[in-house]
């Protein structure tokens, strides 16, 4: 029997403009940097954040994952030594598991559907309407300008990344078949 880790070999790329972005918390996208500037302000993140923050900077910026587990490291209060990087190598996609890459525009519609926790953490979005605040960058210039939100940076990597298509399948979602699994799971048996 053959074992390998499941995301296989993997090229990191060296662009400290990536990282500094990430840990920053400007991005541009709000799950991202809300969830950045919350650990920096206080020094915890939550579970769900954790594992966001951790796919977008290894499998969708390509950074590599013990930059994000050192950093973590330093700012975390809640630090736990095994947790922290154990966590980090799976998020990383170098486990024998699946590789669970975090859609963050459909998690941050699922865990903040009014954009709340994005408005307390990224006060240049506190006054977008709910319609555009999980993806500013779908706002005009002069809606950007009337929101005072000119000042929040655009996505560093094509939104399309977290696209999904209508059969359910795309980075990060397959929901419309689990969703039909169940279904066919609670249907008596004949």
């Amino acid at each position: 029997r053959r074992t390998a880790v499941a995301g296989g070999q993997r090229k990191w790329a060296d662009d400290p403009q990536k990282f500094e972005l990430w840990a920053t918390g400007r991005t541009g996208y709000p799950l991202v940097d809300a969830n950045m500037r919350e650990l920096q302000a206080t020094g915890f993140m939550s579970n769900r954040g954790r594992q966001n923050v951790a796919s977008f900077l290894a499998l969708d910026l390509d950074v590599d994952w013990r930059r994000g587990a050192d950093l973590f490291e330093s700012f975390l209060i809640d630090y736990d030594v095994t947790a922290n990087w154990g966590n980090w190598l799976m998020a990383a996609g170098l486990g024998t598991g699946r590789v669970n890459r975090f859609n963050v525009i459909r998690q941050s519609k699922m865990y903040d559907e009014e954009g709340a926790y994005i408005r307390h953490w990224i006060p240049e979005l506190a006054e977008v309407p709910t319609q555009f605040i999980h993806q500013p960058w779908m706002m005009s210039s002069s809606e950007k300008e009337w929101f005072h939100a000119e000042a929040y940076p655009r996505p560093c990597v094509d939104p399309n990344k977290f696209r999904e298509t209508p059969e359910g399948k795309g980075k990060g979602g397959n929901m419309k078949r689990k969703e039909a699994r169940k279904e066919e799971q609670r249907k008596p048996r004949s």
